[in-house]
């Protein structure tokens, strides 16, 4: 019977770290296109 419990508990700990894994992935993401990428793509494209 605990152990369900547990696995509850682990199951909505599971979801909160993904989202915040999720959200903290997008925003490197976006921040290393913003930064150094971003600057690299715009001046190839713009030659």
């Amino acid at each position: 019977m605990s152990g369900d419990g547990l696995s509850e508990d682990y199951g909505d700990l599971g979801e909160k770290r993904n989202r915040r894994i999720r959200i903290i992935a997008w925003t490197v993401i976006v921040a290393l296109i913003l930064g150094g990428g971003g600057a690299t793509v715009i001046t190839l494209i713009l030659g």
